[in-house]
């Protein structure tokens, strides 16, 4: 998990290197790779993940996407590369491909009544402000940086208890029931991305159309 992250980076990044009319690179990152273990903590585009609590807890996709992340930005900074990086959360809303993938993946344990390992990290945002979002990253000439693409209100136990409101009659555990998910009262900053002029989909439209393209594409097992 750890060399095609971090390689194919930089395999990517040497190759507008060598081309000049490449002006700006856009990198998806991810909000992994600005934790903070500190619930006490406001987490904004300067917080970097330290490697170590990765590597502690064996968490080997936060370890790839924060060193990757770390890679792509000293590479640019060697060769002069326009680089503006995108760090989503837990992207939510209309799927695409015909099957899961670890974010969709959240909502369906959650609906099958499973704790996802970590949750209590958990941001969310949708799929189509995450597309909007790298839009503007390119189109905006001011638009530099890290930005961090999650919902700052929305955390694991919201939308737990959404799913069970717009989706009772899927979700296999009670809201009330002693499994509920933990979740972390650290705050996320998200101004610098308002300033691209990104307005959040409302959660509950995003969880509804998640759900109801999971039951089209027969994926809700």
């Amino acid at each position: 998990m750890i060399d095609p992250a971090v390689n194919g980076t930089l395999n990517v990044l040497r190759t507008c290197a060598k081309v000049s009319s490449v002006k700006r690179v856009i990198v998806t990152s991810s909000t992994a790779a600005t934790l903070s273990i500190n619930p006490n903590d406001v987490v904004d585009e300067t917080v970097f993940t330290d490697l170590s609590v990765y590597l502690a807890m064996k968490a080997w996709y936060g370890y790839s996407k924060t060193l990757a992340e770390e890679t792509a930005w000293r590479f640019a900074k060697e060769k002069g590369i326009d680089l503006v990086v995108m760090n989503p959360g837990n992207v939510i809303g209309p799927v695409l491909q015909p099957t899961l993938n670890y974010s969709v993946e959240v909502i369906v344990d959650l609906i099958n009544g499973k704790n996802p390992s970590n949750s209590f990290y958990y941001r969310f945002m949708d799929v189509r402000d995450v597309s909007l979002a790298h839009i503007k990253a390119f189109e905006v000439p001011s638009a530099s940086g890290r930005y961090i693409l999650a919902d700052p209100d929305v955390t694991m136990k919201d939308i737990q208890k959404l799913l069970h409101e717009l989706f009772p009659d899927l979700c296999r555990v009670d809201k009330d029931n002693e499994n509920e998910v933990g979740e972390m009262a650290y705050k996320v900053c998200v101004d610098k991305l308002k300033s691209l002029g990104i307005e959040f989909t409302p959660i509950k439209e995003s969880l509804k159309d998640t759900v109801v393209s999971l039951k089209e594409r027969c994926l809700l097992i």
